[in-house]
């Protein structure tokens, strides 16, 4: 799977603006931590990264050297970012009960859980928004 997922982001890499999925915007983190947007060609800031999540846009993060997909882990590190320097949403217990799912059977139970709920839960965010 990572392998599918390196190739994935190899071919996805053409060049500054020149994507082969249209609409996916293509970060480059340098192993001096900057992030890199191909798209404006300039250094961007975890704060521009959630910037983006917010406004709905699609983007993977790659390894500058080593093309490995980073999105996760810099998505991870904006939600920690989120969660010591404000109101947190996760209480300590629910983020140790969510640890002990690691390596457990229901792991892949509990993720697609998690995933089908929030998506319910934003639906059911537009649905009111929109009334």
């Amino acid at each position: 799977m990572a392998t599918a997922r390196k190739k994935a982001a190899s071919t996805n890499e053409q060049g500054p603006a020149d994507n082969t999925q249209p609409g996916l915007r293509i970060l480059k983190k340098y192993p001096n931590r900057r992030l890199y947007d191909t798209q404006t060609s300039s250094y961007i800031t975890l704060a521009d990264v959630k910037r983006m999540v917010l406004e709905g846009i699609h983007f993977e993060v790659h390894d500058a050297k080593t093309q490995d997909d980073l999105t996760r882990a810099i998505l991870l590190q904006i939600i920690l970012e989120e969660e010591t320097g404000g109101v947190p949403m996760f209480s300590t217990s629910s983020l140790a009960q969510i640890i002990r799912f690691y390596g457990g059977a229901m792991q892949g139970v509990m993720g697609g859980l998690l995933e089908r709920q929030m998506q319910a839960f934003t639906d059911m965010q537009s649905r009111f928004t929109e009334q």
